[in-house]
């Protein structure tokens, strides 16, 4: 069992860190990148993710004059252990929309309406949510009420309406996470680990996949929709 916390100021140091570490462990469902763990690059990408996270709980203070929420799920019988958390971000001009940014459940602690929970609770404050997520999570999701609207990049964006909401989402600027002098350094031990032939094999690799990933949303949401 477990118990649903909704925050929006920044979590306390024991549900920050568990989020961060779920974070690491489950990059590969939370990344856009859909980065495999098998994959040289992907130590790089636990880094960078986890740093996207790290911000957006940073900005939970208002210092970055946008609003992020949080519901966090506890264990029932210890709640200081976390088993989930949802990070998203409501709309500005609309109070009744949102847009998922995070989501992970514990391993240990899949199917068991987690997800559906947290998402729940999100949707009794915004009822107009949005999400994007990769082709082959499409059905979950849609067993949850959200619809297809369009392909996003190497994701489907989906709805619990048939439209988007007319505000905006604010996000913030992770592109600098990746220039860094931390990146350049992970990147720097990495290619002294692996050597120069197999980073450039691995930064192939990813490319490959990201458009194998960004047509099969196209084709998908075209032959869902009939368009």
């Amino acid at each position: 069992m477990f118990t649903l916390t909704r925050l929006d100021t920044p979590p306390p140091e024991f549900i920050d860190s568990q989020i961060m570490q779920m974070v690491v462990d489950y990059v590969t469902d939370i990344s856009m990148v859909g980065i495999a763990p098998s994959n040289p690059l992907y130590p790089l990408y636990q880094y960078g993710v986890g740093h996207e996270v790290h911000q957006y709980l940073q900005a939970m203070d208002g210092s970055r004059g946008f609003p992020v929420e949080l519901i966090v799920a506890l264990d029932a019988e210890d709640p200081s252990q976390v088993s989930g958390f949802l990070l998203y971000l409501p709309t500005q001009g609309d109070p009744e929309a949102c847009s998922v940014a995070y989501m992970a459940v514990r391993a240990d602690r899949r199917r068991q309406g987690m997800a559906r929970a947290m998402l729940a609770d999100m949707q009794r404050r915004y009822p107009h949510a949005e999400l994007a997520c990769f082709v082959h999570k499409v059905p979950y999701f849609e067993a949850m009420g959200f619809q297809v609207l369009r392909a996003r990049g190497p994701q489907v964006l989906m709805n619990t309406r048939h439209y988007q909401s007319e505000g905006q989402v604010a996000v913030l600027d992770t592109a600098p996470i990746y220039t860094s002098v931390e990146v350049r350094q992970i990147h720097a031990y990495l290619l002294n680990q692996h050597g120069k032939r197999a980073m450039t094999d691995a930064e192939k690799q990813r490319d490959r996949h990201m458009d194998q990933l960004t047509r099969q949303a196209r084709v998908f949401v075209q032959e869902r929709l009939g368009r």
